[in-house]
């Protein structure tokens, strides 16, 4: 038997983004490390996909301004975690996203 892999495609609909956060680099001072349980999740992620749009009470749709890529800054509650191929994700509306990061 060969093991195959499953790759999930995964397209938000409307202004929905789907966010991988992206982990903090860890310094450690002193000795001191800290378990993961106390740690807070990071704030910044990657958008992995995003929707179509925002469309409006005549149905015309208006394109989101993040896209596939971007880094972005969002909330400390926002969106509703997942899990998709045991990786853990981020569902959010577009509305949610405090800025894009540009290095």
């Amino acid at each position: 038997m060969a093991a195959t892999s499953v790759t999930t495609t995964f397209t938000p609909l409307h202004d929905r983004i789907l966010v991988r956060r992206v982990e903090e680099t860890e310094t450690v001072r002193g000795g001191i490390i800290i378990p993961d349980s106390a740690k807070e999740k990071p704030q910044e992620g990657e958008v992995i996909s995003v929707g179509k749009g925002k469309s409006n009470d005549e149905g015309k749709v208006f394109p989101l301004d993040v896209k596939a890529g971007d880094r972005v800054l969002f909330g400390k509650y926002s969106g509703n975690e997942i899990k998709i191929d045991g990786e853990e994700f981020l569902i959010m509306r577009e509305e949610e996203v405090l800025g894009i990061i540009k290095k």
